[in-house]
C-alpha cells in the first residue's frame, strides 16, 4: 500500500483515510461504501499547475468527467481552476448543475445525439470537439438555427501504439476514435468544418490512451501534432489556437505499477512541444490537458464487509464481500489489478493468498484476484484501493443491487456526496402497462 499523510495504518492497525479510521466510517454509512480523499484530488490538480503556470501558461486542465462524475468532484476541481470535458448529455448537466462556467467545457463523443448537441450549443460550451464527417454538417445546422457560431475542435488520431490495454488505446488505426493523419482524413474534415458557416475551426485533439506509464508516447504525439499544425499552416492556411493533447497518464493500483508523477507526464509535453514550436516555426497554441484517472483514480477507495470464506482444499480460497461486479465491473471488463488490505488488521502480515469474490450471480464476478491479507474472518473490512475513476462512473444495478454511496473525506470529516440508493429508487421508475391490470 502506497501510504501518503491522507493514507496509512494508525499504531491500533486501522486504515486511516482522511483522517477518518476505516471502522468509523463503515459503522457511519455502511458498506459497500466508495470513499474520496478530498485533500489528495486537490494536491493532484495543484500539481498540474504547478507546471503549467511556470512553463506554458496559455493552457487549461479540464478534468475528465468519465473517470466520475458528480457535483461535487465538478466544484471541487473548478475551485482549483479546472474545466472539464464532457462526453455526454448527463455529464454536460451535471457540470452545469455544479456551477462550472460552460465556457470552460469540452464536449467529446464519437457519436453524440442531435438532443446531445443541441445541449451543448445552448449552453454555451467553449468546443465540440467534432469525431466524425456525419457530426459535422449535423453541428453546423444546429448551431444555424440557434443562431451562434460554434467553436469546434477536430479529434486527430496519429496512430501511435501506446502501451496499454488494447480496449484503451485510442490512436489505433481502426480505433472508432478520431480522423486519421495519414490516409487524409483529418485534413479532408478541417477543409469540411472551414466551408461551414457556423462553424469556427478552433484547434487539434489528441488522446493516445489511458493508464501509460512512459513518456516517449507523449513525446512522439506531440511531435506528429505540431507536424500536423505545420500542414495545415501551409496547405489551408489556418491558423491551430487550440491543442488539446488529452490525458492518459497511468496511476498506481499495484506494486507492479511504475507511474511517473502527474507533473513529470506534463514538463515532458510541455518541453517537447515548446522545443516544436521553434523548430516548425509555428504560432503557440493553447494548451489544453484531460487528466482524469490520475486526479480521483488514488483518491478513492472501496470498503466492503467480508461474508462468506469457502476455502476449496489445494485449489483457491475464495473472500466474498458485500459488493462486485455492479459496483466496480473493470475486472470483469478488463482483468484489472487491484490491491488489497483489510482495514481492521492493517498492520498484520500478509499470510494468505486469496480471491476476492463478489455477490453477483456470475462466476467472473471478481474483484482480486491473488490478494495478499492477513487471515480473514467474516465481518472484517476490506478496502481495495485506487478505485476512485471508473468505479462510481461504471457502476450498475444488477442484480438489483444498489448503486454504494459515496463519502468525501477530510481533515477527520466525512460527509456524503452521493447518496445512498433505497429498494424505492430501484423501482421508481418501474412501470406496468394497464393490459397487465386487465381481467
Amino acid at each position: 500500500m502506497n501510504t501518503r499523510d491522507t493514507l496509512y495504518a494508525d499504531n491500533d492497525g486501522q486504515l486511516v483515510i482522511g483522517g477518518c479510521k476505516a471502522g468509523e466510517l463503515v459503522k457511519q454509512f455502511g458498506t459497500p461504501l466508495y470513499v474520496m480523499d478530498e485533500k489528495y484530488i486537490r494536491d493532484i490538480c495543484k500539481s498540474y499547475y504547478k507546471v503549467l503556470d511556470e512553463k506554458y501558461p496559455d493552457s487549461l486542465v479540464c478534468f475528465a468527467s468519465k473517470a466520475f462524475s458528480c457535483k461535487a468532484v465538478y466544484k471541487i476541481v473548478e475551485s482549483e481552476r479546472l474545466g472539464a470535458d464532457v462526453v455526454s448529455g448527463g455529464e454536460l448537466y451535471t457540470a452545469l448543475q455544479a456551477g462550472m462556467s460552460a465556457d470552460k467545457m469540452y464536449f467529446h463523443g464519437n457519436n453524440k445525439s442531435v438532443k446531445e448537441l443541441s445541449e451543448a450549443v445552448a449552453a454555451g460550451v467553449h468546443a465540440v470537439v467534432i469525431d466524425s464527417l456525419y457530426e459535422i454538417d449535423l453541428l453546423d445546422s444546429i448551431a444555424r438555427e440557434k443562431g451562434k457560431t460554434q467553436k469546434v475542435l477536430v479529434r486527430v488520431n496519429p496512430g501511435i501504439d501506446a502501451h496499454t490495454h488494447r480496449f484503451i488505446q485510442t490512436t489505433r488505426v481502426d480505433s472508432k476514435f478520431g480522423f486519421s493523419v495519414s490516409d487524409g482524413a483529418a485534413l479532408d474534415a478541417i477543409r469540411a468544418i472551414l466551408a461551414k458557416k457556423n462553424l469556427a475551426f478552433t484547434g487539434l485533439h489528441c488522446h493516445i490512451g489511458s493508464q501509460i506509464f512512459e513518456l516517449k508516447p507523449f513525446k512522439i504525439a506531440v511531435d506528429k501534432m505540431t507536424d500536423f499544425i505545420k500542414t495545415l499552416n501551409v496547405e489551408l492556411g489556418c491558423t491551430v489556437k487550440e491543442l488539446n493533447m488529452g490525458g492518459g497518464y497511468g496511476i498506481t493500483y499495484t506494486s507492479e505499477d511504475k507511474p511517473l508523477k502527474p507533473y513529470q507526464y506534463v514538463e515532458a509535453i510541455v518541453d517537447r512541444l515548446t522545443e516544436d514550436i521553434a523548430e516548425k516555426k509555428i504560432s503557440a497554441p493553447k494548451l489544453i490537458l484531460e487528466p482524469g484517472r490520475s486526479i480521483v483514480g488514488e483518491a478513492g477507495i472501496t470498503l466492503y464487509t467480508v461474508g462468506a470464506i469457502k476455502d476449496i482444499k489445494d485449489v483457491k480460497k475464495y473472500i466474498s464481500v458485500d459488493g462486485g461486479m455492479f459496483e466496480n465491473p473493470r475486472y470483469a471488463l478488463y482483468e484489472a489489478k487491484y490491491e488489497a488490505v483489510l482495514a481492521n488488521k492493517a498492520n498484520a502480515p500478509a499470510t494468505e493468498t486469496v480471491t476476492v469474490a463478489g455477490k453477483c450471480c456470475e462466476s467472473g464476478d471478481m474483484l482480486v484476484a491473488d490478494a495478499k491479507l492477513p487471515k480473514a474472518e467474516s465481518g472484517d473490512i476490506l478496502a481495495v484501493l485506487s478505485t476512485g475513476a471508473y468505479n462510481y462512473s461504471m457502476s450498475s444495478n444488477y442484480n438489483r443491487n444498489s448503486v454504494p454511496p459515496v463519502v468525501l473525506v477530510n481533515a477527520g470529516k466525512a460527509e456524503y456526496i452521493v447518496k445512498p440508493q433505497t429498494y424505492e429508487d430501484l423501482v421508481s421508475r418501474d412501470v406496468c402497462p394497464t393490459y397487465l391490470s386487465e381481467d
